[in-house]
C-alpha cells in the first residue's frame, strides 16, 4: 500500500485541494479529519468538524478513541487500498494518523506549499478565519445528514487534465461549531414560519390547520395538516406540499429534513370561499 501525507497549516487549503492530489497519484481513499473516504463516498470515522471544541476536534482527527480508531483500521483491511492520502497540519501528526491506524510509514509527503500559490493559501486562510468555513472532500449529499443544521454550500470544481478530459469534483463547506464564532440554533418558530410561507405559494391550498415538528440528530420530520380546494389531484398536491415546504425549510436552514407529512384534513369548494369573502 503506498501511503502519501499532505501537509500544510490549518486553513491552506488542504481538504480543497486533497482531491486533485489523489487523482494525481491516482489514490482513491483519503483520510481527512477523522473520516476515510473512498472516492465520492464517506465508508468510515467521524467528522472531527462535528465537535463541539477544537481539543475535541484534534483528537478527532488524530483517532485517538478506540472504537473511533479500530472502525477504521478495519475497513481500511477490508478494503486492501492500493494507496491512501492522509491529511494534516504537520509531519508529525499525519505521522501519528499513519501510526494510530497501522498504517506504515509514509512513502511520500506532499507539502501544501508546493502545489498552491501564496495568495490562494492567503484566501483560503480568509475563508477560514474570518467566515469560519471548512472544506470536505465529499459532495453534499455525503454529509447532509450528519451537518444538519449547519451551514452547507456544495462546491463544484472543474479541472482540465493534461489528456484534456475533464475532471468535475464536489466538495462541501461547513461552519462547524466549534467555529471561533460560536454556535447557533434554530427554533421550531423559524421552521413553522418558514412552512407557511412556503405553502401561501401554493394557491390549491385554502388553510393550514397545524404543523408539527420533531427534531431528531439526524435531521428534521415536519407534519402538516391542511384544507384543499376542491377539484385538484391530492396527491399531486400533496407531493407538491412535500416538495415546496423541503425546498422551502432546507434551503433557508441547512437542515435535513428527512420527511414531510402531508394530512389533507378537509376539502373545500372554491364557491363556498367566495361566499366568505
Amino acid at each position: 500500500m503506498k501511503v502519501v501525507a499532505l501537509v500544510g497549516a490549518s486553513g491552506t487549503g488542504k481538504s480543497y485541494r486533497a482531491i486533485g492530489v489523489a487523482y494525481e497519484k491516482n489514490i482513491g481513499y483519503i483520510i481527512d479529519d477523522g473520516l476515510l473516504i473512498k472516492k465520492n463516498k464517506i465508508i468510515a470515522g467521524k467528522s472531527a468538524k462535528r465537535q463541539d471544541t477544537s481539543i475535541a476536534a484534534v483528537k478527532t482527527a488524530l483517532f485517538t478513541h478506540d472504537d473511533h480508531r479500530q472502525e477504521v483500521i478495519d475497513i481500511i483491511k477490508s478494503e486492501n487500498p492500493k494507496g491512501i492520502l492522509i491529511l494534516g497540519t504537520s509531519k508529525r501528526m499525519v505521522d501519528k494518523i499513519a501510526n494510530h491506524l497501522e498504517l506504515h510509514s509514509i512513502d511520500e509527503y506532499v507539502y501544501i506549499e508546493e502545489i498552491s500559490t501564496e495568495e490562494e493559501r492567503k484566501l483560503a486562510k480568509k475563508q477560514r478565519h474570518e467566515l469560519g468555513k471548512h472544506v470536505i472532500p465529499v459532495p453534499t449529499f455525503e454529509i447532509k445528514k450528519d451537518f444538519s443544521g449547519y451551514f452547507i454550500d456544495p462546491l463544484k470544481i472543474l479541472r482540465k487534465r493534461e489528456n484534456h478530459h475533464l475532471h468535475i469534483s464536489e466538495k462541501s463547506i461547513v461552519r462547524p461549531t466549534y467555529s471561533y464564532m460560536g454556535k447557533y440554533t434554530i427554533s421550531d418558530k423559524v421552521i413553522f414560519d418558514l412552512v407557511h410561507y412556503a405553502l401561501k405559494k401554493i394557491k390549491e391550498v385554502h388553510k393550514v390547520f397545524a404543523v408539527d415538528i420533531r427534531n431528531s440528530p439526524n435531521g428534521t420530520v415536519i407534519h402538516i395538516d391542511v384544507c384543499a380546494i376542491y377539484g385538484v389531484s391530492l396527491k399531486e398536491l400533496a407531493l407538491k406540499i412535500q416538495n415546496q415546504v423541503k425546498k422551502e425549510v432546507e434551503y433557508m436552514t441547512a437542515l435535513n429534513i428527512m420527511s414531510v407529512n402531508v394530512l389533507i384534513k378537509k376539502i373545500i369548494i372554491s364557491s363556498k370561499i367566495e361566499k366568505n369573502i
